[in-house]
């Protein structure tokens, strides 16, 4: 099956939703071409293989185009299923596992987004917020090793690449992750001993630097 495989994903270091494919990917060992894309100038290739939303990820599948980062995690998980299965095989476990993955996606990167696009009382709200869904998921987390108990999986899969966002939430809204999230930090650290994760994550600094050009962009509210 492996040498006929053709991918292909259009990706964006910086985004936390393509990174999430690249630690499936590297999960199961496939080898795949990255195209970065110019969001401000989007290819003739991301506007075909993705009509109706124009974003990235997309994962092209021997010309087949999967979209939506978690729709493209399961795929990879079920094409791909003789190794490092990211969702459990028990129907409930599988269903807790897509309810957290939906909460993360309802909750971190929108509330984040309005932390650092926004000033004043909607900053104060976004902080307040984020700080509450951090506390929400730190509690799922408990004392396990991961969020679906002793190892790696989808929950921590959908979550992680996030963690390259947290320099910029501390920065911009004044508070410590370290502090006020330990066992948040501790899994993470955790989850970046996997060589799927370190090497599949962008640096903090540099998401920090592209948040601020983004903000510039913005304008004066």
């Amino acid at each position: 099956m492996a040498e006929a495989e053709q991918l292909l994903l259009l990706d964006l270091l910086p985004s936390p939703f393509a990174a999430r494919v690249r630690i499936a990917l590297a999960e199961k060992g496939l080898n795949y071409e990255s195209r970065e894309e110019d969001l401000s100038n989007k290819s003739s290739l991301l506007l075909k293989m993705n009509p109706v939303h124009k974003q990235i990820p997309v994962l092209i599948h021997n010309g087949r185009p999967i979209c939506e980062s978690m729709v493209i995690v399961q795929y990879i998980d079920e094409v791909w299923n003789h190794k490092s299965p990211l969702l459990p095989s028990d129907p409930y476990r599988r269903a807790h596992a897509r309810f957290w993955a939906d909460y993360i996606d309802k909750k971190i990167y929108p509330i984040g987004r309005m932390l650092w696009a926004s000033k004043g009382e909607v900053k104060e709200a976004s902080k307040k917020d984020l700080i509450e869904c951090f506390k929400i998921l730190e509690g799922e987390l408990g004392d396990k090793p991961y969020f679906g108990g002793e190892r790696f999986g989808y929950i921590d899969l959908a979550l992680i690449p996030f963690y390259s966002f947290f320099y910029t939430f501390e920065t911009l809204g004044n508070f410590s992750v370290v502090v006020e999230f330990p066992k948040l930090v501790d899994w993470a650290q955790r989850c970046l001993l996997k060589e799927s994760v370190s090497k599949s994550l962008c640096d903090q600094r540099n998401v920090y630097e592209t948040i601020l050009g983004i903000r510039k962009q913005l304008g004066p509210e």
